[in-house]
């Protein structure tokens, strides 16, 4: 098939692949790592063992998500260079700080705690577990953050200009807080939440259906059904408003088809479309 021999299709695809999957474990990072610090709250402050027993127990399955996600994330991060050079090339000034942001500040942080929260039982005062179990919950959303804005960058590009077909920054405020930024963010926060609930809600209920440990499983389940909608709701609405800014849409303003990166010549086409026309070119080189 001809379509299969254009490194550009290959590339999309292989990329698409290595994000659909990774995508699943860093999602419900977020969303799990908060449910545990509210379980934990809540048993330091009514004391109900209950609380206790439960971050326990999906404190485990966030170590397993949290290990699917670095060890899928790897090869994603390579892809950048591999799969598209010419854009991180061109664009590597803010969209490789961002991605290193992610990493240095919002990893290294969820990382850094993650031994306390896990391994610190009985090790440390509860306030302390408390502070490490709440670190990793920051961590994984400033992770989710700062992959956001590098998104939302691309769709709606501000603070930079162009020189020697290169991306220059003029405001790293302006780049991070263009104007799809905050509801891709939100959106993507409570998807997070909800896929995390949704997740716990159907565990639960497995358990609650064969009839093992019922009553401890009956009060996740709860959490679950009475949250999941009210994040849906949520995320959906932000995902509204994140669309009227112009992402994915044609003829939207600012959005990837038509860029807001302007050359003193004119105006120029958008950061994707152009990094999907250099690779091509450079292929038939």
């Amino acid at each position: 098939m001809e379509i299969l021999q254009d490194p550009v299709i290959l590339s999309r695809l292989q990329f698409s692949i290595t994000a659909m999957f990774h995508i699943l474990w860093p999602l419900t990072t977020v969303g799990i790592s908060l449910i545990l610090v509210i379980f934990e709250w809540l048993w330091l402050k009514t004391g109900d063992i209950d609380n206790y027993r439960h971050a326990r127990f999906w404190a485990k399955l966030f170590l397993l998500n949290f290990s699917m996600g670095v060890i899928s994330g790897l090869p994603l991060e390579f892809e950048f260079g591999t799969n598209w050079s010419r854009f991180s090339m061109v664009t590597g000034e803010f969209f490789g700080n961002v991605l290193g942001y992610e990493g240095a500040m919002a990893f290294m942080l969820e990382a850094g705690f993650l031994g306390i929260m896990l391994f610190g039982w009985k090790r440390v005062p509860p306030a302390i577990h408390l502070l490490a179990t709440s670190m990793v919950a920051l961590g994984a959303s400033f992770s989710a953050f700062w992959i956001l804005v590098a998104n939302s960058w691309m769709q709606t590009p501000a603070g930079i200009h162009m020189e020697n077909n290169r991306v220059v920054v003029d405001s790293y405020f302006e780049a991070i807080f263009n104007k799809n930024m905050p509801w891709g963010v939100l959106h993507m926060w409570f998807a997070c939440l909800a896929t995390s609930l949704f997740v716990i809600g159907g565990l639960s209920a497995w358990y609650i259906l064969k009839r093992r440990n019922t009553d401890f499983f009956l009060k996740s389940f709860k959490l679950a059904l009475i949250r999941c909608d009210f994040c849906g709701a949520y995320s959906n609405f932000f995902g509204s408003r994140q669309w009227s800014t112009g992402v994915c849409t044609p003829t939207g303003k600012g959005s990837r088809y038509r860029s807001a990166l302007e050359y003193e010549s004119g105006r120029q086409r958008s950061g994707l479309e152009s990094t999907v026309m250099a690779q091509r070119d450079g292929s038939k080189k």
